[in-house]
């Protein structure tokens, strides 16, 4: 199956569900990393396209750095999404993903953190303003 007609929306939800597949199966407590390598797998499995650790570069004036930040997993090369395991998301968190979402000019992303009793208390969709639609 073939999830590139999908908008951002309609991945969100989909990516969600095997989100709350995952969260069920590990329950809170584990690293971010667990998390995160096994939502990876079950993507793929279902057959999204994915990249993991997604590298992102900065700029400013003449200067580049070509490897400043990662995504955690990049769905359909258009939703981000931000893997976290802590006590509590704050607004730092909040930042990173908007940050992420501005440098690659993606329009969504989901800021999921799975330790929590229910995925559904660590879920925030993040929708970035500045998304700006390029045409080649």
């Amino acid at each position: 199956m073939s999830f590139s007609n999908y908008s951002e929306d309609q991945l969100a939800n989909k990516v969600i569900g095997f989100a709350i597949e995952v969260h069920k199966a590990l329950g809170p407590g584990l690293l971010e990393n667990a998390y995160k390598k096994l939502l990876a797998k079950k993507l793929m499995k279902e057959g999204f396209q994915i990249e993991v650790e997604k590298i992102l570069p900065l700029e400013m004036d003449d200067i580049r750095i070509e490897a400043a930040y990662k995504i955690d997993i990049l769905v359909e090369n258009k939703l981000v999404l931000e893997i976290k395991s802590v006590e509590h998301l704050n607004d730092l968190h909040l930042a990173q993903i908007l940050n992420y979402l501005n440098l690659g000019n993606y329009k969504l992303g989901l800021l999921m953190n799975f330790n929590v009793t229910l995925l559904k208390f660590g879920l925030q969709r993040v929708i970035n303003d500045r998304f700006r639609y390029l045409s080649y």
